[in-house]
């Protein structure tokens, strides 16, 4: 059996996007994982394909697991990477969207396999998402990092650029594999705070979200994770204040990140036609736009 397990064929696609992310190492408070289930949930994502898992991992490592099915069979989970694909009406782009857990083995062949896909549906960009642990305050806007192939796909002003060298993830492996193949590839990450890393956190969700918005091109009606993003700072903010210790070390935090913060010249806030063009586009994609207008 090929690594690449087709279920369907999702013909039509539109110049589409590969979004990647995976559990586990690469997604702390879960936020890469939920912000492309998020994507897929408001676009109506099908699944089409999955990969192997006997090929990419180690089930001492990454174990299955068992539920009970009526209440009396039981029925093995396995660790699988699945492919979905999502329809974006009046956007320049549809979606194809990969998460699972991170694979534990093979990782050349999985980018294969990857690369594989993208050559089936003609993808033409990939972006890879993470998430990792950092010193930034719950309370600030979430800082994203990341780098891409090409400096035209992303605005240098709204993505700090990474400089890290160490050990990586499948997102890096993926990211690298991409590039070198030629194909548009984007690295995403956002920074969660290390001191409420085990809470999901829906604040790096909706700003990776976001910022998957701009780089793809679609309009997206996240008022529910905006919802849950006012929630958790809410919640946060109240465990944080019943510590003295832990509030003094947020309050340091929050110095260090208004420190570093730019001020805004008059040229870096967007205009009043900036503002509505975007608007415009997201009730396009809606199909809101007004009937009528001003003569």
């Amino acid at each position: 059996m090929p690594p690449l397990i087709w279920e369907s064929r999702p013909d039509g696609l539109r110049a589409p996007a590969l979004l990647c992310s995976f559990s586990g190492w690469n997604d702390a408070g879960e936020a890469a994982s939920s912000a492309l289930r998020f994507l897929g949930s408001q676009f109506g994502a099908t699944r089409f394909a999955k990969l192997d898992p006997d090929e990419f991992f180690d089930f001492q490592e990454t174990r299955p697991t068992i539920r009970l099915v009526d209440g009396r069979t039981r029925e093995v989970e396995w660790p699988t990477v699945e492919i979905w694909a999502a329809r974006v009406p009046r956007a320049p782009r549809d979606l194809i969207i990969v998460s699972g857990p991170e694979p534990s083995m093979r990782w050349r062949g999985f980018c294969s396999s990857l690369l594989e896909l993208s050559e089936a549906l003609g993808v033409q960009m990939s972006i890879t998402v993470g998430a990792l642990l950092a010193d930034v305050p719950h309370t600030r806007p979430v800082p994203l990092v990341g780098l891409a192939s090409d400096d035209s796909l992303i605005d240098p002003a709204s993505l700090s650029p990474t400089s890290y060298e160490g050990p990586t993830g499948i997102t890096g492996v993926v990211y690298s594999a991409f590039q070198d193949a030629g194909i548009p590839s984007v690295s995403l990450w956002a920074s969660v705070p290390h001191y409420v890393a085990a809470a999901p956190n829906p604040k790096a969700s909706l700003a990776l979200v976001r910022k998957i918005e701009s780089l793809v091109g679609i309009a997206v009606d996240a008022s529910e994770l905006e919802r849950a993003a006012l929630d958790y700072e809410r919640r946060v903010s109240a465990a944080v204040s019943g510590d003295d210790g832990v509030r003094r070390f947020v309050e340091r935090l929050e110095q260090a990140a208004d420190a570093e913060l730019p001020e805004l010249d008059e040229e870096d806030v967007p205009s009043g036609d900036v503002i509505a063009r975007d608007f415009q586009r997201f009730l396009n994609q809606r199909g809101d736009t007004p009937s009528g207008g001003a003569g």
